[in-house]
């Protein structure tokens, strides 16, 4: 075997001896002076070779593991060995050589799928979802990509570079964890739902037609958010209402207020507190002479807002007079080339009631049912007429009643209660109440 070594010509193939399961092991000189082996095998009568690396001759004769610098004999008839069973196993279908190009292109995909996966970040997968709130025009992408960039981009950079099918439950509750730490509790809570709102996109997107295909490229598996657990301490919004007395002094600020911002607001409390963002986008098309139709999209992702129409009062159609003649929107600052922003109409309304403490026009809404309540309008009714509480099935397929004589009294009981002065008495003890 040593002498067949050390008489080999450059260029040509000598057996060193035959492989039991099939084949032989070979070896050539090459022109760099190295000696390469080889497994020869016939497939389909058809000679072909596979190199199977170096020859070592500093290794033992009997390793049977090959040396970082090559093989012995040994260790080469051992690799032709196990490639002659593959061929045995695989000659049906292709032979060893259809075989190890399988191998060798499952392996290359998998390599690109490992890349193409690393690529496929949180902060991509965050992304992807806020556009697909923007797109279905849901109000909450821009709250959802505030609390994402500032929560999980700028505090946790390395995490949000993760490969999102890579992140763990631990890493989203450590996330967590630091807001609540921070007294940000809330926060840390609107984080969870909005990180496992936007897992379970990527893990919805096979089966539901309505997400779109770039959630496939992440390759989700598992809802890391999905496996935390809610601070339910931390989950109370600020719901706190408007008392009776705070309803009617707003409304006397209210009715102080020259021009558009005064306009605005006062119809904003006159068609029942709706929802500011949807007011702000009315259009000019929508507004009729008894009334105005707003659109609510809210809790509806994929299905189209709800059509919200609002009877009008005698004081809400004056008020219609001063809003903006021209353009498509009609709370307009500019002709009506856009709609007045939410958070333009919210900060107008706290310079407006600076006498109210802890004023926010959020409460205007809750102060509204709690007036309306007050005033013997049932569930149903104040439901209606706000838009909320109208799930179920009965309510989203039987009931077609549009309840617009029901509106109208309930807004015209509002306008009474915004008329009517509260009544002071002193108790006994000195102290005065409000009835």
């Amino acid at each position: 075997m040593a002498e067949r070594l050390r008489t080999l010509t450059p260029g040509a193939f000598v057996t060193l001896r035959k492989i039991e399961q099939g084949g032989a092991l070979q070896a050539r000189l090459l022109n760099t002076g190295a000696t390469q082996l080889y497994w020869r095998y016939t497939h389909d009568g058809k000679t072909d070779r596979v190199a199977i690396g170096p020859y070592d001759p500093s290794a033992s004769p009997k390793s049977l593991a090959p040396t970082t610098r090559g093989y012995s004999i040994a260790a080469a008839a051992e690799a032709c060995r196990s490639k002659a069973l593959i061929q045995h196993q695989t000659k049906p279908v292709g032979g060893y050589r259809e075989h190890a190009e399988k191998i060798k292109r499952t392996h290359a995909d998998r390599k690109a799928k490992e890349r193409d996966q690393a690529e496929q970040t949180l902060a991509k997968l965050l992304d992807a979802y806020c556009d697909h709130l923007q797109a279905q025009e849901r109000r909450s992408h821009a709250d959802a990509r505030s609390i994402f960039n500032l929560h999980i981009k700028e505090a946790w950079p390395k995490l949000a570079a993760t490969s999102a099918a890579l992140v763990t439950s631990e890493q989203v509750t450590d996330a967590l964890r630091k807001l609540i730490e921070d007294n940000k509790g809330r926060t840390a809570n609107k984080l969870r739902a909005y990180l496992r709102a936007a897992y379970q996109c990527a893990l919805d997107v096979n089966s539901l037609p309505s997400i779109p295909v770039r959630f496939k490229d992440f390759r989700v598996t598992s809802n890391p958010a999905a496996l935390t657990k809610r601070s339910a301490e931390h989950d109370r919004a600020d719901k706190r209402p408007l008392s009776l007395d705070e309803l009617r002094q707003y409304w006397t600020l209210l009715d102080r207020v020259p021009g558009f911002a005064g306009v605005a607001l006062r119809l904003h409390l006159l068609t029942g507190g709706q929802r500011i963002e949807q007011l702000a986008k009315l259009k000019r098309a929508d507004v009729s002479a008894s009334a105005i139709t707003i659109f609510d999209a809210k809790g509806r992702p994929g299905q189209g807002p709800r059509t919200h129409v609002l009877p009008l009062t005698p004081r809400a159609r004056k008020e219609l007079g001063g809003l903006s003649k021209t353009g498509e929107f009609a709370l307009s600052t500019d002709g009506g080339e856009t709609h007045v922003s939410a958070a333009t109409l919210s900060g107008w309304a706290r310079d407006i009631a600076t006498a109210i403490p802890n004023f926010q026009l959020k409460r205007v809404r809750s102060g509204v049912e709690t007036a309306l309540a007050a005033a013997g309008v049932s569930k149903e009714v104040r439901g209606q007429l706000q838009s909320h509480g109208l799930s179920g099935v009965q309510a989203r397929h039987y009931d077609a009643y549009d309840y617009a004589k029901e509106k109208l009294e309930a807004l015209q009981k509002l306008d009474g209660v915004l008329r009517t002065a509260p009544v002071r008495r002193r108790s006994a003890a000195g102290k005065v109440n409000t009835v």
